[in-house]
């Protein structure tokens, strides 16, 4: 009887063997359901083997072969290996995460296409011609022949798109396929001569693998480039993988997308789909049916087999950093994937990663630079206000007030940015000193005044605002600092005429909040904008002009060596919101230090100053990209438990530890408490990557055969944002 060797979702390195009456090598890289101790368990089939250690006797049987799905490339299970290798996971564990949840379970997917192409049918044609009383559905019949072939959710935007159900009920619409996915829609912009220029440099390569840095200022038309070099992989036969960093850039860019390629099958991934879409979109890509795939880190997992190129858009974000679970970086993995099936991969930023802009200052990284505007002609201009001796009223500096009051004069929008959300960070008696800290983490409760709740953004903890102190009875308790909501409602004092308009997590939790915030800005229903960081990437509002930042001083001095790189990159993004069409930008900065190298650097739009200083600083530190690191964490309900496990994994590195290797003291987290959990963390760097994950290897097999506390958990975190 066949053996069939599973990859399993369990904390475990190790494969699983079963006896299977049927199993053949076609079935390697299918999902399976399998019996697991008491109940069943679904994996992936990675191999077949003619003999197992274990007795053949004791084997238990495969329960479900799925095979209504083609099976996971060979090219796909290699590249799950090498993050399971990389990042130290095991390999159940890592095709858990790539694959969605209902091919996963190997239950029965639809192959349905969710938004088809649609066009008149024979019968169609036949209604148009003859003489009939008009209606809906032959005015909706009238709008698809002029407008040719077109898809599904374009089709219903039409003047008479409400009738669509009806007219493919009559069978006068039908779905039909695409004939040539890289044919463009009719109308597109002229490049610019930078523009043009990078397409034809990364198209007139010698084929096969090549990492490029495309370096655009904000504004600048990168989201063209993309497309460009999109549609002629297109021509190719080739398929796209396009990565975004958040599921908030996604339906903008997915809408993009469509309108450009009317005729390819446009595919999105991300954690918000419904488990039934993204199971489909996987299966299209998997089948070759998807043009092109559009999604946040997770699609990176994505199987095409005629993957003709990737593109990383945002490629500094840290949202392509798993945080949780298997701890893999989505931007490494698509440039592993791309040396792998021998194809370019764009990485694209305003304001690149210090590791990606040194890798291409050494020449690993081709190097492609946007360093005009597209259509605004000029950026926008940076002004510092020195805010040490200046009165604030609610954060707003005298200066600040006022330029909103000229934008508001001349109907144009306004963006207040502080990337903190909720009314104020903190409530305090100032009787007695009681802070409202949360009771599961080393944090306090922010003050949501909108609806009076008490939120922690870190576990989630929500009580009502209480009416007076819990320990002095004290009523006079006041919120302090300030939030998003705080700015909002002082901004609706001081200009009653204005629409004032907040975007952050509270206002925009779903899918069809945010669009519609989209919707209101884009359309000039907002006057004066309130927003966190989801205002800071690749929106694009002709009417707004003015940026003003607050608070941005706190990163300045944070512990966190990242913390400079990361305000630069925020405050260029968020300051290139402004002036993007025919309209000149400009961009105030609240700062107590505006003689900062870092504020200086942002004034004259210098990144490539900013990030040689920056990189002086860490090669002389021995901070990354000049060392490479690892992190183990660990938990407990108790401090001491956490610290005493990773002192015992300190010792048995030091044990271990090649040459060149250096193991810090194990520490607290600065955020040490955290739903009920005490955490801490072990550092281990190298000077080189090789060594550092032999080490790991070893060290990582030694840890797991240590007993540890039944409530102790444990993660390894392989070049680590958070430090």
């Amino acid at each position: 009887m066949p053996i069939v060797r599973v990859a399993l979702p369990v904390p475990l390195p190790q494969l699983f063997d079963y006896s299977s009456q049927d199993a053949c090598e076609e079935d390697v890289g299918r999902c399976v359901r399998v019996p697991f101790g008491r109940g069943e368990k679904s994996g992936v089939i990675v191999a077949l083997v003619a003999e197992s250690e274990l007795d053949p006797a004791r084997l238990k049987t495969v329960r479900h072969i799925q095979r209504e799905v083609a099976p996971l490339p060979a090219d796909w299970l290699e590249l799950v290996g090498f993050v399971a290798r990389y990042y130290h996971a095991p390999l159940g564990e890592v095709i858990a995460l790539a694959l969605p949840p209902g091919l996963r379970r190997a239950d029965a997917v639809s192959d349905r296409e969710s938004d088809p192409l649609l066009d008149l049918s024979a019968a169609g044609h036949a209604a148009l011609a003859e003489t009939r009383r008009p209606s809906r559905a032959l005015a909706l019949l009238g709008e698809l022949r002029a407008a040719g072939v077109i898809r599904r959710s374009a089709a219903r935007e039409l003047p008479a798109g409400a009738a669509l159900g009806d007219a493919m009920k009559r069978g006068w619409v039908v779905a039909v396929r695409g004939t040539d996915p890289a044919q463009p829609a009719a109308s597109r912009p002229e490049l610019t001569h930078e523009q043009r220029a990078a397409v034809e440099a990364v198209t007139s390569a010698p084929d096969g693998f090549a990492p490029w840095l495309l370096q655009g200022v904000t504004g600048s038309g990168k989201t063209e480039v993309y497309l460009r070099l999109a549609e002629r992989t297109l021509a190719a036969g080739g398929q796209v993988l396009m990565l975004v960093p958040e599921i908030a850039l996604t339906p903008q860019l997915e809408s993009r997308v469509a309108n450009r390629f009317p005729a390819a099958c446009v595919v999105s991934l991300h954690s918000a789909l419904a488990e039934g879409a993204r199971s489909r979109g996987f299966v299209q890509a998997l089948e070759g049916r998807a043009d092109i795939v559009l999604g946040t880190r997770l699609s990176v997992f994505a199987p095409l087999p005629r993957l003709g190129l990737i593109l990383v858009d945002e490629e500094h974000d840290a949202s392509y950093k798993q945080q949780e679970g298997v701890r893999y970086s989505a931007r490494d993995v698509a440039v592993w994937r791309a040396h792998q099936r021998k194809v370019p991969v764009v990485l694209g930023s305003a304001t690149p990663s210090l590791e990606s802009w040194q890798h291409a200052r050494q020449a690993r990284y081709r190097s492609l630079r946007l360093d005009a505007r597209a259509l605004a002609s000029t950026l926008p201009t940076v002004r510092r206000i020195d805010t040490r001796r200046l009165k604030l009223d609610e954060g707003l500096s005298p200066q600040l007030r006022t330029a909103i009051g000229e934008r508001l004069a001349r109907g144009e929008q306004s963006l207040v940015f502080l990337n903190r959300r909720g009314y104020a960070p903190v409530l305090s008696c100032p009787a007695c000193g009681w802070v409202s800290h949360c009771p599961h983490c080393s944090a306090n409760l922010v003050v949501h005044l909108a609806d009076r709740r008490l939120r922690c953004h870190h576990c989630g903890c929500d009580t009502e605002v209480p009416h007076h102190c819990p320990v002095c009875n004290n009523q006079d308790i006041q919120p302090f600092g300030r939030g998003t909501q705080r700015i909002e409602a002082r901004l609706a004092e001081l200009f009653p005429e204005a629409r004032v308009l907040r975007v952050d997590r509270d206002s925009a939790r779903t899918r069809s909040q945010w669009e519609s915030l989209l919707a209101q800005i884009a359309s000039g229903e907002a006057d004066i904008l309130v927003g966190t960081q989801m205002m800071a990437k690749g929106h694009d509002f002709p009417q707004l002009t003015l940026v003003g930042v607050i608070g941005a001083d706190a990163s300045l001095h944070a512990a966190d060596f990242r913390a400079p790189e990361r305000l630069f990159q925020q405050l260029m993004q968020v300051g290139g919101r402004a002036g993007r069409a025919h309209l000149p930008g400009e961009v105030l900065v609240q700062t107590e230090y505006p003689d900062h190298p870092l504020y200086r650097c942002l004034v004259k739009h210098d990144f490539d100053a900013f990030a040689a200083s920056a990189l002086d600083e860490r090669r002389a530190a021995g901070f990354p990209p000049f060392t490479y690191q690892a992190m183990l964490r660990a938990d407990a309900p108790m401090l001491d438990d956490a610290m005493q496990f990773l002192a015992h994994a300190r010792r048995l590195a030091q044990e271990m530890a090649p040459a060149g290797l250096r193991v810090f003291d194990a520490v607290p987290m600065r955020l040490t408490r955290l739903a009920r959990r005490e955490r801490a963390q072990l550092l281990v760097e190298t000077d080189e990557r090789g060594p550092l994950q032999a080490f790991l290897v070893h060290w990582i097999e030694v840890l797991r055969a240590q007993r540890t506390p039944r409530e102790l958990r444990w993660q390894l975190d392989v070049d680590p944002l958070d430090v």
